[in-house]
């Protein structure tokens, strides 16, 4: 016999007129919303993965000199603050062919220049003696592949050169602290290598701490769409519980219609993110934009996440009809109000301890601060509805406005509902404290700022360099004073080492020049500033900053849309108590100053909760990396928490019209 089940679903989801139509519209949005986000996510931790192997080929693997075929030697130079990798490859004599690198269809000749797209473009715009003379000048500069980038907006440079050539000598080895990452020479048969570029190499660790942090209100928020309608469904589902219905239909009910209008959603999402892979692709992160096969996550990833949204949503509505399945009279009496344990208490204090004892030491590897970040998410989801409700009771007894006590018995009454509007922006609280105050600051020594070097072998050479540079500088019409450091001085960007420093006056413009003027006197080594000299604590500064403000922003308006289509989908579910409330004379100002203040009241207790939180987790995090706590993040993280309490009465307050249709007519609604 034909289960009847699919049959009455569609009758019934035909037959809700166009409020139910509106929560399942408002369901399919937020699931194409959450699926988007996630995929997005996932994109950016897997592309930056594929980044850092585009550019391992740049530092492979060194072989013993007996089967060397060529020599490589990278080098980094600075143009307008960006860094220009320069790789020189030199085809040992009387050895076998060396393979092509990654980008070029063979292996680089003596004199052959290969640039990046985005460094050509940079060549033509700056004048050459800030930029294209700090290269050989072929007859024509051929162009480096996507293969060999890990961006199109990358400066990248292949040189082809003899083996006897300075730049690939024994003094473009490197030797200073910094050189690390950005100077490094070896003896090659190929391009196999897992070191990637220091440009590269903190990507995708950042990116997966963002998601980590992010990923907790994108799941809230698909959450959501499985109880939007909750009220709506849970009365029409016990009238058929009353009149015969098993609970096992009535689960196979629900999970068909959540099932469908979250699977469209996610689809729609998940197409959405395919359609706007090319816009999403011009968005930079680290070293640029991305080429738009880095953000494709592929077919298992994309199918994963539509059925993991689906499943999400059809499980947080099952999950809602546990009262219908045991007491199917008083849902439809709409009595016994959903009141929490003190258990919630005691497994939020001891998660929490828990969660503080393991990280005090701040010895913990990526998967162990993924881990307890996963149980810090669960402890306040469980711990939420309970302070909600103990909220509610005691704002409800000592309320002295109307707004005030209705706001407290829809708290008591509800507080799973209430903790759900919230909870995005609660949760979001964590990641402002977290990002606010862990901006790495590091001392960054002496003012270099104006300074470009230039090593030596030794302090004789410097002396022939000095009397070179000034000739040079003068005649690229640089105002610049050069002088020979002590090697027991450090505090320039020699750091002890033979050279020369240029202090230039002037801009960048008169800093680039100096650096193309002074490389001929470099022995193997191009002329270097301060963005060189900080680079390796200066990245991964910048990954952070990036990550933080794209989660911070993104985790706002997750929490800012999940608050608004859930009060939206309040609205439409209680249309018949504000009806009846309608009735009775309250105004439709009382009821919708009430409802913000449901949404304040343990927003204001909560956030602050998970936001103190946040902040610790930034202290031991900063305590990590040996870093101080950035200074400015008390003014950063205020002006986080208003936007984001704004943004979030906002879209609130945009289902007030909403709230108006609803109880145009009382006498109807409130049947």
């Amino acid at each position: 016999m034909r289960s009847p089940v699919l049959p009455l679903t569609w009758h019934l989801a035909r037959a809700s007129g166009r409020r139910g139509l509106q929560s399942q519209l408002l369901a399919a949005v937020v699931a194409a919303v959450s699926a988007f986000v996630l995929l997005m996510m996932i994109a950016v931790s897997l592309g930056s993965g594929e980044r850092a192997d585009r550019t391992d080929w740049r530092t492979p693997d060194a072989v013993p000199a007996k089967q060397a075929t060529a020599v490589q030697a990278l080098a980094t130079t600075y143009v307008r603050h960006k860094p220009v990798t320069v790789v020189s490859l030199a085809q040992l004599p009387d050895r076998k062919a060396t393979p092509a690198p990654p980008g070029l269809s063979s292996f680089p000749k003596r004199g052959e220049v290969y640039v990046s797209p985005a460094l050509a473009e940079l060549m033509r715009e700056l004048p050459a003696n800030q930029l294209a003379d700090r290269l050989p000048k072929p007859a024509s500069y051929g162009t480096l592949g996507a293969a060999g980038l890990a961006s199109p907006d990358e400066l990248v440079a292949v040189v082809g050169r003899a083996s006897s050539d300075e730049a690939v000598s024994k003094a473009a080895e490197g030797g200073n602290f910094f050189d690390e990452g950005q100077t490094e020479r070896a003896e090659v048969a190929g391009f196999t290598s897992t070191r990637a570029s220091l440009f590269t190499s903190f990507d995708q660790q950042m990116a997966v701490l963002g998601v980590a942090l992010l990923v907790m209100p994108v799941i809230v928020l698909a959450a959501a769409a499985g109880r939007l309608g909750a009220a709506r469904r849970e009365q029409r589902l016990a009238a058929l519980r009353l009149a015969g219905a098993t609970p096992r239909q009535i689960i196979a009910m629900t999970a068909a219609e959540a099932a469908a209008v979250g699977g469209a959603g996610a689809l729609t999402g998940a197409l959405a993110y395919v359609a706007l892979l090319p816009a999403l692709a011009e968005i930079p992160y680290g070293v640029g934009g991305w080429y738009t096969g880095q953000l494709w996550v592929g077919l298992p990833w994309f199918a994963a996440v539509v059925l993991a949204v689906t499943a999400l949503i059809t499980v947080s509505a099952v999950t809602m009809l546990r009262q219908v399945a045991t007491s199917p009279l008083g849902v439809a009496q709409q009595a016994n109000p959903r009141r929490t344990r003190m258990i919630r208490l005691v497994l939020f204090a001891g998660t929490l301890g828990y969660v503080f004892l393991t990280t005090k030491g701040g010895q913990l590897g990526p998967r162990q601060m993924l881990a307890l970040l996963a149980l810090f998410y669960g402890a306040f989801w469980v711990f939420g509805p309970w302070v909600v409700d103990r909220l509610g009771r005691v704002v409800g007894r000592y309320a002295r406005r109307p707004a005030t006590l209705l706001a407290a018995r829809r708290l008591s009454d509800d507080p799973g509902g209430a903790w759900r509007t919230v909870s995005g922006l609660v949760l979001a609280g964590f990641v402002a404290g977290f990002f606010s105050v862990s901006q790495l600051q590091f001392d960054g020594g002496p003012d270099r700022q104006g300074q470009v070097a230039v090593l030596t072998a030794d302090s004789a050479a410097t002396q022939r360099a000095v009397t070179e540079a000034r000739t040079l500088l003068r005649e690229a019409g640089v105002k610049a004073t050069v002088t020979a450091p002590s090697e027991d001085d450090y505090l320039t960007l020699l750091s002890g080492s033979p050279g020369l420093i240029a202090q230039v006056s002037g801009g960048e413009d008169q800093l680039d020049a100096a650096a193309t003027a002074l490389t001929p006197v470099a022995a193997g080594r191009p002329p270097f500033t301060q963005d060189y000299a900080g680079a390796f604590d200066n990245v991964p500064v910048n990954r952070i900053g990036m990550v933080s403000t794209a989660t911070l922003a993104m985790s706002f308006l997750v929490a800012a849309v999940s608050a608004g289509l859930t009060a939206a989908a309040n609205v439409l579910d209680r249309r018949r108590v504000y009806g009846l409330l309608r009735l009775a004379g309250t105004p439709l100002k009382l009821l919708d100053r009430a409802r913000t203040r449901e949404t304040a009241l343990p927003l204001a207790v909560l956030a602050g909760g998970t936001t103190g939180m946040g902040v610790y987790g930034a202290f031991q995090f900063n305590e990590a990396f040996g870093s101080t706590i950035n200074a400015s993040g008390a003014l950063q993280l205020t002006l986080c928490v208003t936007v984001g309490t704004l943004a979030m009465l906002a879209t609130i307050a945009a289902s007030r019209p909403l709230l108006r249709r609803v109880t145009a007519n009382p006498a109807q609604t409130a049947d």
